[in-house]
């Protein structure tokens, strides 16, 4: 009976150290994580600028507003802006300011995109957390991930204009769509 009840103890005492164990050290690196985001961002916004027919970048939801074309452009132009800011040697792309037709647009967001993928190819985790030499003034003092990040925000929150955009030109956005 004794050796029963040890043998159940030493059991339950295995069981509970394997499950109390702390995981085992996960290699994460912020760098990669950054860029997995900005790729994949890039590929999401690439399929939905791509939805809207040519003839439609146009299109303005209201006369105020800008065409889809212009807000297309807009991420490019910001990007590339703000991308400045991180420091690096990777050359910023020419954006051209009247680049609003559906090819030139989109080259240009693509453009942006790749540069960003450059500047993050430069960085480590240690860099990516240090302070950006030329931070924004409306930002403050910021680390080169906190502008990526920013940017990351601001593309999102034209993706959802694009949706808009869309549905009222009677096409669904490409994450919306069945099979």
């Amino acid at each position: 009976m004794k050796q029963v009840v040890r043998t159940a103890g030493l059991v339950c005492a295995v069981i509970v150290g394997v499950m109390l164990r702390p995981a085992a050290a996960q290699s994460v690196s912020i760098q990669a994580e950054m860029l997995k985001d900005w790729t994949d961002l890039k590929e999401t916004m690439t399929k939905i600028a791509n939805e809207m027919p040519a003839d439609k970048y146009g299109f303005k939801p209201t006369p105020p507003q800008q065409s889809f074309g212009e807000r297309n452009l807009h991420i490019a132009q910001v990007n590339v802006r703000f991308l400045r800011a991180i420091g690096g040697k990777a050359a910023p792309p020419a954006i051209d300011a009247n680049a609003t037709s559906k090819e030139a647009s989109m080259k240009a967001v693509a453009d942006s995109f790749d540069y960003g993928t450059a500047l993050l190819k430069e960085l480590t985790d240690q860099t990516i957390l240090q302070a950006a030499p030329m931070a924004p003034p409306f930002l403050g003092p910021s680390t080169r991930a906190r502008i990526y990040t920013f940017l990351i925000g601001h593309t999102w929150d034209i993706y959802g204009q694009f949706a808009v955009y869309l549905r009222l030109n009677g096409k669904v956005p490409p994450a919306s769509q069945r099979p």
